[in-house]
């Protein structure tokens, strides 16, 4: 194994170097505080790998996205959301029978307690549905206390993820129909995973509700493209919590409180909210190109370039596809979605947009979709967190069966020093 040297006050400190297998290099500095006395001081974990995974592998550089190996594209192109969350969280694709075990046992859990419909009903219509669905996953605990014993069976750990996947979507339309003043629509589990969620999302309770096939694969890929994404935020607070030996339903409600910061989830939120701001000022897209390309203007375009990705995001390719396919069989007519296609053509063919690789993102389409299907911009994150679930099990699964230690990053102290304590009365 090679090595690299810290050299610090005179002495020499010999640290390993991790290799992973796609040629990725680390210093390991596990042992650095206690042959030195020196900490690394990294804010925000940008350069600071926490952990060691097989499941998602990335390269901003070059504009690469696998799961397990998989391309993306592959995945996106010929897979279903249900048999690439069993890739995420298992590790395999699955044969056929366990596939369809899978599929089933999903089926047969995703109706709720009834008491989760007292739990909905003490939320106001003004609650914000991210807020409702922590809480809902949460509650999960109450109904299901075997899921506490940190200690308990890898089959009953498997029951908690089946349950996991199959509840969700069920809450989070739920948390979408307490927003709007409706009564829940209940699973409908003659129907495939994506089209059961869109039911319980917009039918009526008199109504023949049947999803639109196109509709319902583009969700399909939406999902998949949004399962895994390496130690994202979201992702590094599920593993952190759970490295507390803290129950699946605890880590994924701090996980879904993680990605509802705008930072995270809410990006794509942002994009629409850009597209009205664009209109309300007379939808003029080429005086909004100009103020991005003006370093002295505050204004930033929303759904252009990504922090990892420095390339074209692999994901916007897949969905940008998907999103014609949409507008064009719903026939949506919408003046928001005309001023993001005249950005997005323009941008594409910019040379300052092109110069610095600042293309469309995942969050630009996804916005586009889920605005054409008629989901509200608070549902946004919502929707981000049923497609993020199985990766975030999958991490909580692996850090468990590694054994991994309790997360407990150090600092640097900046405050007072030591001084003395004065009475009250004489300050």
């Amino acid at each position: 194994m090679s090595k690299a040297e810290i050299r610090f006050d005179g002495q020499v400190y010999e640290m390993p170097v991790f290799e992973g297998t796609e040629n990725e290099k680390a210093i390991e500095i596990k042992t650095l505080r206690s042959v030195s006395g020196l900490v690394t001081l990294d804010p925000g974990y940008k350069n600071t790998g926490a952990t060691t995974s097989a499941i998602t592998f990335l390269d901003g550089e070059k504009g690469i996205l696998r799961y397990r190996g998989y391309p993306i594209e592959q995945l996106a192109e010929k897979s279903t959301f249900l048999e690439v969350a069993y890739l995420l969280i298992y590790g395999d694709l699955p044969s056929k029978q366990k596939y369809e075990e899978f599929t089933q046992n999903i089926r047969e859990h995703t109706l709720v307690h009834e008491d989760f419909k007292t739990i909905l009903d003490g939320f106001p219509s003004a609650a914000h549905p991210m807020g409702v669905l922590s809480s809902m996953v949460t509650a999960l605990t109450a109904f299901y206390p075997e899921a506490l014993d940190p200690n308990r069976s890898w089959e009953s750990v498997d029951m908690g993820i089946i349950r996991m996947m199959a509840k969700l979507p069920t809450f989070a339309a739920w948390a979408h129909k307490n927003a709007k003043g409706h009564p829940v629509i209940y699973p409908d589990n003659r129907l495939d995973y994506c089209s059961n969620f869109l039911k319980m999302m917009f039918a009526l309770p008199s109504e023949d509700y049947e999803a639109d096939p196109v509709v319902s694969a583009a969700l399909e890929k939406l999902l998949i493209l949004h399962a895994d994404h390496e130690q994202n935020c979201s992702t590094s607070t599920v593993r952190i919590v759970g490295s507390s030996q803290a129950s699946l339903a605890s880590s994924i409600s701090a996980g879904i409180s993680a990605l509802w910061g705008p930072l995270h989830g809410g990006a794509n939120q942002a994009v629409i909210e850009m597209l009205e701001a664009i209109k309300n000022d007379g939808g003029d897209t080429k005086k909004y190109l100009n103020k991005a390309k003006d370093k002295d203007d505050t204004f930033r375009l929303m759904g252009f370039g990504h922090r990892v990705y420095k390339n074209f995001d692999p994901r916007a390719k897949i969905i940008k596809k998907a999103a014609d396919s949409v507008l064009l069989k719903l026939g949506v007519n919408d003046p928001i979605l005309e001023i993001a296609k005249g950005l997005e053509e323009a941008a594409l063919e910019d040379p300052y947009f092109v110069e610095k690789k600042l293309y469309p993102n995942v969050d630009f389409y996804s916005g586009i979709i889920y605005r054409a299907l008629g989901i509200p911009t608070n549902m946004f994150t919502v929707m981000f967190a049923l497609g993020r679930l199985p990766g975030w099990i999958a991490q909580w699964k692996e850090m468990r069966e590694n054994n991994e230690p309790i997360g407990r990053p150090r600092q640097i102290y900046t405050g007072a020093n030591e001084r003395d304590y004065v009475d009250v009365n004489a300050r």
